[in-house]
């Protein structure tokens, strides 16, 4: 077993929730073979190319990873092992803290084919396909931007990539909806954390109407200039938003989550010219600290 390797622990968890091998077309070479060899690239960020030998033909791998990606796999096996973690009493619901961080693009990940790419044997778009692939121009170059939800544990509920120029507010609904993580017993995935945290740049009332009609607790600091607006209206502008000083201490925990996820090379910088495979790549880094104890 190689450094960054999966461990036989790891494995035992992963390993169920992973598609069958032995299909008509021929049999997969091995799962954890490849699997290790993703993770590798993820961790190092090395091209495609240039992975060692030990892990097979290159093309294998990075096929694996972009069909993986493009039909929902990665994120299939994401709930699953959230919902193990959820039956085990691992995942920390008493506060959900909501954050955005911008990823350098590399050269490599732009110019990408302007034609809507397809999943291979299937006329289907991939499932996190951007017209814009999620790359924004800004002074400092090429940009993506990751918006997490992350519980209480520093470990990812949720995310979404965008261009990076984009704002944080407008992103808080999309990211809160893809939260679900099912039950073992069945019935309706949780999707609402006991609480919810954010700086000022998520403050808006139309955030705080949804999260109000959902009935989800929050803090969120409200900015001098909504204050100044809310008391020049008077009575129209409405009642001071609430503002636990305690609870937004634990609002490092999302800074710490997105501190461990940008730990993988490929994280931090983006490569990948296709907006889901670079949601494929955040998402096998998500799996690999849910798997981890």
């Amino acid at each position: 077993m190689g450094r960054g390797d999966l461990t036989n622990d790891e494995w035992v968890q992963l390993a169920p929730h992973l598609p069958k091998t032995g299909r008509r077309g021929g049999r997969w070479t091995d799962h954890r073979t490849v699997i290790n060899g993703i993770l590798f690239r993820v961790r190092t960020g090395v091209p495609w190319r240039d992975l060692p030998e030990r892990f097979g033909s290159w093309k294998t791998v990075y096929e694996r990873h972009r069909r993986w990606a493009a039909d929902g796999t990665w994120e299939r096996i994401l709930q699953a092992v959230q919902a193990e973690a959820d039956s085990q009493g691992r995942i920390d619901w008493s506060m959900v803290s909501v954050d955005s961080t911008s990823c350098r693009a590399h050269q490599h990940a732009a110019g990408a084919p302007r034609r809507t790419p397809r999943i291979p044997k299937r006329r289907s778009t991939p499932r996190q396909h951007r017209p814009d692939e999620g790359l924004g121009r800004s002074r400092g170059g090429l940009t993506s931007k990751i918006h997490l939800a992350g519980e209480g544990g520093r470990r990812p509920l949720a995310m979404l990539i965008t261009p990076g120029q984009w704002g944080d507010s407008p992103q808080l609904i999309p990211v809160l909806e893809r939260i679900r993580v099912k039950r073992p017993g069945g019935g309706h995935p949780r999707t609402r954390p006991d609480h919810l945290g954010g700086d000022k740049a998520y403050s808006s009332r139309r955030n705080r109407r949804y999260l109000r009609r959902r009935q989800i607790k929050h803090t969120i600091p409200e900015p001098k200039d909504q204050r100044a607006n809310r008391r020049r209206r008077g009575s129209r502008g409405g009642r001071p938003a609430g503002f636990d000083k305690e609870m937004y201490k634990r609002r490092n925990e999302v800074e710490r989550t997105i501190n461990r996820l940008k730990h993988s090379r490929a994280v931090a910088t983006r490569y990948d010219k296709r907006a889901y495979v670079f949601h494929g790549t955040v998402t096998v880094a998500s799996i690999r600290l849910w798997l981890r104890p």
